[in-house]
């Protein structure tokens, strides 16, 4: 069994959005249903910490990071047409950054062999001088690029199963080729990028892998684009450690998504990145939650990620 830990904390709730589908109910729901589940027992909870200005400007400007926290911290406004600024976003961004190098320090000291960050706001969709996709800083980046150039961690992959393209996290690794960006998506979708000729430029080139899929794929298409693209992808990098940015907006019960999958299914991709971690790196994971937004849906997807994670 390996030893997981579940990183969060109120302070994600403080991201006050209104009705906008993006609310703190994602996370407070899910972690309420994890912690009635015999599951829970076998997970270490660990609250975050913010990340300081040097983790966020390692993927970041510092003309992004500076704006973001000179904005107003009284009244809501909108960062882009979807992702909202608020009192308490800023102390839940920085904690929702700072909860995945937490767990690169924690998986480092091999205090644990594995981390979910029940994290908000999203992630994959802020780019490098911009928010975006109810994205206000790139959780996961942030955490691949903190481990190969502070900790000491020679090569990372990234695997993105959100419905949405990760377009802002291609963007901060196109041209590094100590981080694999590998993304399942649907296609044609927002936000427009993903194609399969996107595959990393200079001496990154080949270390982008996208998997554009089409409306109401399901399971067997997502596993067999594992087994015959991403799977070998990593292991051909041979990461030294792999982080996931889950997103659980292709359920088929997702209001954003239209993908057919159901919360097993995300269980048995969960379990081929397990196996693909364990013969490369120890199986060594930081796993941070981007979409999911129906409520039932994201608890039981989030819950069976996290079994295959422990088991």
């Amino acid at each position: 069994m390996a030893r997981v830990s579940l990183v969060y904390g109120s302070v994600f709730l403080k991201h006050e959005t209104g009705g906008h589908i993006e609310s703190k109910n994602r996370v407070s729901a899910t972690y309420d249903y994890l912690e009635s589940t015999p599951l829970f027992k076998n997970l270490t909870v660990m609250d975050p910490r913010p990340a300081t200005e040097k983790d966020i400007t390692l993927v970041h400007s510092k003309t992004y990071y500076d704006m973001i926290r000179s904005l107003p911290n009284k009244e809501m406004r909108y960062l882009d047409p979807d992702t909202i600024f608020a009192p308490g976003s800023l102390d839940a961004a920085l904690n929702a950054a700072g909860a995945t190098t937490l767990a690169v320090d924690k998986i480092k000291a091999d205090s644990i062999d594995a981390a979910f960050c029940l994290v908000r706001p999203p992630g994959h969709h802020a780019r490098p001088e911009r928010a975006m996709g109810f994205c206000i800083f790139n959780n996961v980046a942030i955490a691949a690029a903190y481990a190969t150039r502070i900790c000491g961690f020679e090569r990372a992959a990234i695997i993105d199963f959100d419905v949405h393209h990760g377009n802002g996290t291609q963007e901060m690794f196109y041209g590094d080729p100590a981080v694999l960006y590998c993304s399942l998506h649907q296609w044609p979708f927002y936000p427009g990028t993903g194609l399969p000729d996107e595959t990393g430029s200079g001496k990154g080139r080949g270390k982008t892998v996208n998997v554009p899929l089409p409306p109401r794929s399901g399971e067997g298409v997502y596993m067999q684009a594992m087994r015959d693209l991403v799977l070998p992808a990593v292991r051909a990098h041979k990461p030294s450690i792999v982080f996931v940015s889950a997103g659980f907006d292709a359920h088929e019960n997702d209001q954003l998504g239209g993908m057919s999958l159901k919360a097993d299914s995300f269980r048995k991709i969960t379990e081929a990145i397990r196996l693909v971690a364990s013969e490369t790196c120890g199986g060594k994971i930081v796993s941070a939650l981007e979409g999911g937004y129906n409520l039932k849906a994201l608890a039981a997807s989030v819950h069976a990620h996290l079994e295959a994670l422990v088991d």
